[in-house]
């Protein structure tokens, strides 16, 4: 009963009464520490579900400090200065709230545990605010719904024919993996008609809603303010055949609204974070994130291109704690491709982890509009490229039609990659991610337009089913660490006795072949350092055992 008294209290709202002649200004409240916070990392089912435990477990996860929860005296101390709670995040350790009260803030500025207070929004007038979604296109053309147009085909897949063919994902769905028993959450601005569109009809009718919540108004229903949450809902989601069938059809769903969609404030970057640790917790596989943040109404919090680094924002900092969870997070590269000014990906797109979604039209040509890279750093930017012009997606009550972003081109993926997943549960979701862009058609000269390039799902599989079928039975000759690498990998032998080590690409090519004993270790090393960024598997062998490793060069 512990960790439901913690998923209500972390999602404390309280409603207090305000100065109605002044709008509540929103205020993020960041603590010092963890210091007697009453949880242990030896007892995670009383803070995660048992779905989230079983997660890190298959992926090799250790718990870590940013999974204990916030110490509840801290979020008691700030409550009881009279500020209004809105959300907690262990993940960067603070509380989101709600004041008109200079006093307030003083009082919570004076806690011996509280690091600082900063304003996060915005009370200006309209004309100053931005909106994330004001530079994509929605129904260029919309058709209504015809029940005519059923097929009795689970295959037919009507408008979304090409966006799923195009990326070779019909394969898996005849081999029956079509996202059963995955969990998927969508961060976005609002589902409206969702719960009427006959796009959505086999989602409520085989319970594949796990539930809603509101990031914005807590509390709140996800169901209002925007419909851009119901098109990327759609390109998963969506089973009308003949008429429109999504990427992953039969997956479950956690809808969460993070963002406000008739303002651009910082504070839904920590909304964002607190919903990943919110999907996190209650198991999710998968979170499709078609937003990004650059652009604020209150301009000290604007982004610049060295922000790109992936260690900087902090909805980028949360989403790569969430993929550190195991969790695949997909996120659109963005839509200002065609800027002179800023033509980069936004955040969370830069996240080291994140797997970020350029994109195309129909004929694999990149959109003028799709955000570019590299990053910052000089990372490869966007990861991949799926169809985000001229979209198949669900409008209105009852409609279908196109729509244009980046916003559409990542829950493709998104919902394709769950239905991979299901067909290879054994990989971590770095190793996924990883393989689908070696599937790529841009994988040997991979850029800053285009990425690795627009992905092969059948491919993919294949690859990773051959790789499963070779890896030894629990033997172990040595340890590799840390793993995924970048410049450093320190490896380990367990056995006394001379080793072969093989190492072969995605293809089947052998890239590396020595021999191996303690007075060598180091050659291996610096040999795998000098690989290409990819996907690989190490083959290592003695005269009686056999060890397969898969590795991943960042």
């Amino acid at each position: 009963m512990r960790n439901l008294f913690l998923l209500i209290f972390f999602s404390l709202y309280i409603s207090t009464s305000m100065n109605a002649q002044v709008a509540p200004e929103k205020y993020w409240v960041q603590f010092t520490d963890k210091i007697g916070t009453p949880y242990s990392l030896d007892a995670p089912e009383e803070f995660l579900t048992d779905r989230a435990i079983q997660r890190r477990l298959v992926q090799g996860i250790d718990f870590v400090e940013n999974d204990l929860p916030v110490n509840p005296e801290y979020i008691e101390g700030v409550a009881n200065t009279g500020a209004n709670l809105l959300y907690v995040s262990k993940w960067i350790n603070g509380v989101s709230i709600q004041t008109t009260d200079a006093d307030v803030l003083d009082a919570i500025a004076a806690l011996p545990y509280v690091a600082e207070t900063l304003k996060m929004t915005n009370v200006a007038s309209d004309d100053s605010k931005k909106s994330f979604f004001e530079n994509e296109k929605y129904d260029i053309s919309v058709q209504s719904f015809d029940a005519s147009n059923k097929s009795t085909s689970v295959f037919n897949y009507g408008s979304a024919f090409t966006q799923i063919n195009q990326i070779n994902g019909i394969p898996l769905h005849e081999m029956g993996y079509r996202g059963q028993g995955m969990v998927v959450a969508v961060l976005d601005g609002g589902f409206e008609n969702v719960e009427v569109h006959p796009a959505f009809d086999s989602l409520w009718q085989n319970d594949q809603i796990l539930g809603t919540k509101d990031f914005v108004h807590p509390g709140g229903s996800v169901f209002n303010e925007s419909s851009h949450g119901t098109a990327v809902l759609s390109t998963i989601g969506a089973n009308v055949p003949g008429q429109m069938i999504g990427t992953a059809p039969k997956a479950s769903f956690w809808l969460l609204r993070s963002e406000y969609v008739y303002s651009e404030n910082v504070i839904e970057e920590y909304n964002w974070v607190s919903a990943a640790e919110f999907a996190d917790s209650v198991g999710v596989d998968v979170i499709n994130s078609s937003l990004g943040y650059i652009d604020f109404d209150l301009p000290q919090w604007d982004h610049s291109y060295e922000d790109m680094d992936g260690n900087t924002n902090v909805v980028t900092i949360g989403a790569d704690i969430a993929a550190s969870k195991g969790i695949l997070v997909v996120n659109s590269a963005g839509n200002s491709g065609s800027s002179w000014t800023f033509p980069y990906i936004g955040a969370p797109a830069d996240g080291f982890n994140v797997f970020s979604i350029g994109a195309v039209d129909a004929s694999g040509n990149r959109a003028l509009f799709s955000s570019v890279g590299p990053t910052y750093d000089g990372r490869i930017k966007p990861d991949i490229m799926a169809m985000g012009q001229g979209t198949a997606v669900a409008s209105g009550s009852s409609s279908f039609g196109t729509s244009s972003g980046t916003s559409f081109s990542s829950p493709i993926i998104a919902g394709m990659s769950t239905c991979l997943w299901q067909a290879n549960p054994f990989y971590t979701n770095l190793e996924i991610k990883e393989a689908i862009k070696q599937s790529g058609d841009n994988v040997f000269a991979p850029n800053e337009y285009y990425g690795y390039g627009i992905p092969d799902y059948e491919l993919a599989n294949s690859v990773l089913t051959n790789l499963s079928s070779k890896l030894s039975n629990g033997t172990q000759l040595l340890k590799l660490s840390p793993n995924p690498f970048t410049n450093a990998v320190n490896i380990k032998l367990l056995m006394d006795t001379v080793l072969q080590a093989e190492v072969f690409d995605l293809a089947g090519r052998k890239i590396i072949s020595t021999e191996l004993n303690r007075n060598n270790i180091n050659l291996l090393s610096t040999l795998l350092t000098q690989l290409d960024p990819g996907f690989y598997v190490l083959n290592v062998s003695s005269k009686s055992d056999y060890q397969s490793i898969k590795i991943i060069k960042n």
